[in-house]
Formats: structure tokens, sequence, C-alpha cells
């Protein structure tokens, strides 16, 4: 069986970073280690932390019933609230913020004392838009991802929009919904803040996926990158398969086929890809 792997399947720069200092702190460290919400959407990464010591926070509340001592703020970052909340409860934070999403926070901050309503293209309930948006007035920002959303989009009219965009969002579909809130008349900036490493990601699992018989898309279960490539690999390849780890891969499924792509979301490690990999080339 032939088997093509993406050269950028894999840690993105922002989560490496951020599980590097994760590990490093659990490694040096005399006090407890923590992370708010898990470091990244992996459940295997997640696990391994856990055996190290280092637990994830799930919310502002749980701060109050835990000893002091190191939060690593994950890749996705928070709100400026939630920062402030966390150092006012005596923790001492180690940011692991993405540096493309720290500098979405300042656009944001930046635009808005500026006078612009801030869209946000992206999904709502992702941590990272969430902590976007807390860098701005609540009020002053909409957030959107879908076409109809763009298209009922009703800001009145006078209003300067600020548009900037989660960075693992489709680098397609942000353009189509762009031109959307173009055609209505707005006085508007737009921000292209999807990650360059993004982009590359989702344009060579496409060019993979039009060209092989299979595609295996590997990512945790709720990372939204992973999502998204996983629907970009489908529509190029109807025999596209989403699992998380070797244990989801089913060889069978893949009959006769005899060239099979593989990618993997930014929060996938290396030694998964690696070991799916195998399993694919072993097959005769």
């Amino acid at each position: 069986m032939q088997v093509i792997l993406a050269k950028s399947a894999g840690f993105c720069f922002g989560v490496k970073r951020a599980v590097e200092k994760v590990y490093e702190e659990a490694e040096k460290s005399n006090v407890p280690v923590y992370t708010y919400g898990p470091i990244i959407h992996n459940e295997e990464v997640v696990a391994d932390l856990e055996k190290k010591g280092v637990h994830a926070v799930c919310g502002l509340l749980e701060l109050k019933s835990i000893p002091k001592g190191i939060m690593v703020i994950r890749s996705h970052g928070v709100s400026k609230e939630t920062y402030e909340a966390i150092q006012a409860e005596g923790f001492t934070i180690v940011d692991a913020t993405c540096p493309f999403v720290l500098k979405i926070h300042r656009f944001v901050e930046e635009y808005e004392k500026k006078g612009y309503h801030i869209v946000i293209i992206g999904n709502s309930s992702h941590p990272e838009v969430e902590g976007i948006r807390g860098w701005c007035d609540p009020q002053a920002a909409t957030i959107l991802q879908t076409r109809q959303e763009a298209e009922n989009l009703d800001i009145k009219q006078g209003e300067k929009l600020c548009i900037v965009s989660q960075t693992t969002f489709n680098y397609n579909k942000f353009q189509e919904l762009v031109e959307i809130i173009e055609k209505k008349g707005y006085d508007i900036i737009v921000l292209n803040t999807i990650c360059s490493a993004t982009e590359e990601r989702q344009k060579e699992a496409a060019e993979i996926a039009a060209r092989v018989g299979a595609m295996v898309v590997i990512g945790g279960s709720h990372s939204s990158n992973t999502q998204k490539l996983f629907e970009i690999c489908k529509k190029a390849c109807e025999n596209t398969y989403y699992i998380q780890t070797l244990d989801d891969l089913d060889i069978r499924q893949f009959g006769s086929i005899d060239n099979v792509g593989i990618t993997a979301g930014a929060s996938t490690p290396n030694n998964i890809i690696e070991e799916v990999l195998e399993e694919c080339q072993n097959q005769k």
C-alpha cells in the first residue's frame, strides 16, 4: 500500500510551545502545576500530564478550592477577565497562549477602542473564540460561523466593523463570509487572522485527499481544526476516516484500495501519527 503522509501533520508551533512549557514546569516545579482547561484537545496528552501531576482546571470557581501553584494558560488563550481573576487568586501564570492568538487579542482591544464593532468569524463555543471576545466589550462583538449568520448580520448602518477570525477557521469559508458582509455596505476592515500553518495544513490535506483512494485524519474528538480537516478531506475523498489513535483504525475499511493519505490536526502528537503510518505501510 502506498501511503502519503502530509508534511504539515501534527503539532503546530503554538501547540508544541504550550505542551513543552507544561512538561517543563511539571519537571522543575516544587509547587502544584495546573492548566486552565485541557492544554490541548488531545486526550492522550492530557492523560499523560495527569500522570505527572498536572491537573486541568475547568473554571474559575475551582481556583478557590485547590492549593496555589503555577497556572499554565493554554495556546487557545483566555479572556482578560479570566487572566486577571487567576492572578487575583494568587496563582503564578505561565502564559503559553499562541502568539498568533495574542495578536488577535491586541487587534480586538485596539479596534474596539477606535469605535469599531468586532465581528469574530469562528465557533462561539470554542475556547479560543471565547477568549478573543473577552478582550473587548462583549456587547460590541458579534460571533458568526455560517453563511446564514453572515446574511442575517444586522448591525446599524454607519457602524464600522472590524472582522477577525479564529486561527483554525477554514480559509475559503472565511473569504465567503467576508464577501457576504461586504455586500451589506458597512465600513469594514478585514484582518485575516487565520494562522498560516492552518492554511497550509488545509491546502495540503485537500491536495492529498484528491489523489488517494482513502484518507485518514488523526486528531482529538474535540479538536476544532481536526474536524475542519475531516470536512475538507471528505469533500475530496469519500473514503475519509476520522480517528484519534491507532486503536480506532480499521484497515479492513480500505478494501482493495492501494493508496492512502494521512494528515493530522495541530494537537496530534508525533508518536500517534507514526503508529498509524507504520500500520498502513505494513499492509500488503
